[in-house]
């Protein structure tokens, strides 16, 4: 890596990337100091990075930086980042580290990427099993859970990298061999603030070889259309044209790559089921037969697959009603997805919206609503728009309590008394869980233990 070696390099962020970061820089030979608002965090690294300066919520670089590493989640505007920028400094993110790192190999590693507002972390789930099925030394990483440096430096041969909005802004030279972008919707606008912004993010996947999108979505469409990359590949839940994957008779079909109409798989052998699931595995099967995976590896590693938790988990059934976690739900446009799944809902939700819109949500699925229970920062923009839009449908708006698991068991008691046999009672939040929870999952996990707690054990 020497690119790296004597180079005075900032980290920001003392997370786990932050970390990972750091040991990746150190094996590099940079100079590295590590700042954090937090200076517990800080002082939890002492001992695990020596020869790395520490040093509590710094403001401005310190004299001599050569670049600043960020984790995603600092926004451009942060006073630290503000001021690099200002004095000239290059600021990337850790994928855009492990890119860089990658080239200096003599080999480097395959990168295989996945973004969009919904379904990722499922599509990169499916991709690391569908390679792996193929005999490939594979795995899932970036925004999964496992830094990409981490995965570069173990040496791995495909990267299936899980990428967001926000480290694809930090990532300006990532060119992976093939790339999807998998559906657009308000999202982060907080942070990018406004949806071009967050749109132009995500298309950055679409800039190495093979550009993959879903054309259902007329966003992603046109951002595939004018994607700089030597091939466009589209996938649609319909039947596809030459040159897309797509659904035919009941079966995944491939007119993209080998022969025409190659057979991947019958609809009915993909989970999670339903069209996002069938969307997502049709995206997974574009990357892996882009790095020439052959059919039937792509059938095994999708019946092989198992969805992740707090994903459309159904908790169990009680008196004809089920009870379903989908707090992975975190944006209208997931919770939209999740509610499609059922005729007849009492729909859980509320959180932080993060300047989403909520309304073309509830004018479209009011129809199956049977009630609505709201919970979180943003329950009165929720029940605003069910006001608005869906004015019949009974809806209880929960106060919120100092105790988190109070707060959703009352939810779900709440919930269960609207309900009636043949409903599915569906945690699909629309938003962030950061008001109330650690995460998502410990949303899913509060609201599958008041489940249990109230209705019965799991099914």
């Amino acid at each position: 890596m020497g690119f790296l070696a004597g180079r005075h390099v900032l980290v920001a962020g003392a997370g786990v990337t932050g970390r990972s970061v750091a040991e990746a820089l150190l094996a590099a030979d940079a100079v590295v100091t590590v700042t954090d608002g937090s200076a517990d965090r800080l002082a939890a690294l002492e001992q695990l990075l020596p020869g790395v300066t520490l040093t509590p919520g710094l403001v401005s670089p310190p004299a001599g930086t050569d670049l600043v590493v960020t984790s995603p989640g600092w926004r451009p505007s942060s006073p630290l980042l503000e001021a690099a920028t200002t004095a000239g400094i290059e600021v990337i993110g850790e994928v855009e580290l492990a890119w860089r790192m990658g080239l200096e190999l003599a080999d480097p590693p395959t990168w295989l990427a996945v973004t969009g507002t919904n379904g990722k972390t499922t599509t990169v789930g499916m991709l690391e099993s569908i390679l792996r099925a193929a005999g490939i030394d594979a795995v899932a990483c970036g925004n999964v859970g496992l830094p990409v440096v981490d995965a570069l430096l173990a040496g791995r041969r495909v990267l299936a990298v899980e990428l967001s909005s926000f480290q694809l802004h930090w990532s300006p030279s990532v060119r992976p061999f093939a790339g999807v972008l998998l559906n657009l919707a308000e999202d982060h606008l907080d942070w990018h603030g406004t949806f071009e912004a967050y749109a132009s993010a995500k298309a950055g996947v679409l800039t190495g070889e093979v550009a993959v999108g879903g054309v259902d979505d007329p966003v992603v469409a046109a951002l595939l259309a004018s994607s700089p990359a030597a091939a466009h590949v589209g996938f649609t839940l319909g039947s596809p044209e030459e040159g897309q994957l797509g659904v035919h008779d009941g079966q995944l079909v491939d007119r993209a790559f080998g022969p025409s109409d190659e057979v991947l798989l019958p609809a009915a052998d993909v989970h999670p089921g339903g069209p996002p699931g069938i969307a997502d595995a049709l995206a997974a099967a574009a990357l892996a037969r882009a790095h020439g995976v052959p059919a039937d590896a792509v059938a095994r590693g999708l019946r092989d697959f198992k969805p992740g938790a707090h994903r459309a988990v159904l908790v169990t059934t009680a008196d004809g009603v089920a009870y379903v976690n989908d707090s992975k739900a975190t944006n209208p446009h997931a919770a939209a997805a999740s509610l499609r799944s059922h005729e007849s809902v009492v729909w859980v939700a509320g959180g932080l919206l993060k300047g989403a819109s909520v309304d073309e949500l509830v004018r479209e699925e009011a129809h199956r609503l049977r009630g609505a229970v709201l919970i979180g920062a943003d329950r009165e923009v929720i029940a605003s728009a069910l006001a608005r839009h869906a004015p019949s449908v009974p809806v209880t708006v929960l106060d919120p309590s100092d105790d988190a698991a109070v707060s959703m068991e009352a939810a779900v008691r709440a919930a269960r008394s609207l309900a009636k046999p043949g409903d599915a009672v569906v945690l699909a939040p629309a938003a962030a869980s950061m008001d109330m929870f650690s995460d998502y999952a410990h949303r899913g996990q509060a609201f599958a233990d008041a489940v249990v707690e109230l209705v019965g054990q799991r099914g």
